[in-house]
């Protein structure tokens, strides 16, 4: 029977590594020795180094992910500082995940690294969360909140947007900018939800640390 506790030291050896390596430069042999257990044990777990990432991006985003799905039931509670919640419980995670350095000699590699970690967590951002946001999108609607034809594509929109911001690395952008998109993200949405200027504007709040 799988060990909970030497599963969740596997991702902990990850995490750990991540902190002044490049996943290129982490071999399965490094994971297992960082986590103080044998090679072949962690095989039992995962099949990969890949799944090993897979695992440890998914960790870092159960809370956030968690809370979106029970903040889709709860309809006493306004659709837009749902939403807002869950971005910000989103950003959060990521500030904490992305914020460790990668040291390399070779700045491509290093590049290459930052957007293979970026791709990976804003894939299972979106795939998690859109089912999420469009369900609350669409209680907006019905409750006449939100006036938008789309509700999927608008979840879309707002993850991706939100995903990309999430790592300034990615674009080499400064905290400032990434606000700055934000704000222009919420005015779209304002524009176009039909609800009034100013509404929205408690998402545009920074995040310690970005």
């Amino acid at each position: 029977m799988p060990d909970a506790k030497k599963y969740e030291k596997i991702l902990d050896a990850l995490q750990h590594l991540l902190a002044d390596r490049t996943i290129q430069n982490i071999s399965v042999s490094d994971i297992a020795r960082q986590a103080g257990i044998g090679k072949g044990s962690i095989y039992y777990y995962f099949p990969s180094k890949e799944a090993i990432l897979d695992a440890l991006i998914e960790r870092n985003y159960e809370k956030p992910i968690k809370t979106a799905k029970n903040l889709a039931s709860q309809t006493e509670i306004s659709p837009f500082t749902r939403m807002a919640m869950i971005l910000q419980a989103c950003r959060n995670s990521s500030a904490a995940f992305l914020k460790h350095g990668h040291t390399t000699v070779d700045a491509r590699t290093s590049a290459q690294d930052i957007a293979f970690l970026h791709q990976k967590y804003m894939n299972h951002l979106i795939s998690e969360l859109k089912p999420v946001l469009t369900e609350i999108i669409k209680q907006g609607i019905a409750s006449d909140e939100i006036h938008f034809e789309h509700p999927a594509a608008l979840a879309e929109i707002v993850l991706i947007v939100l995903a990309v911001k999430l790592d300034s690395t990615f674009l080499s952008a400064t905290a400032e900018d990434s606000e700055d998109t934000i704000r222009g993200l919420v005015a779209l949405l304002e524009k176009g939800t039909g609800v009034p200027q100013g509404t929205l504007n408690y998402l545009t709040l920074p995040v310690n640390g970005m």
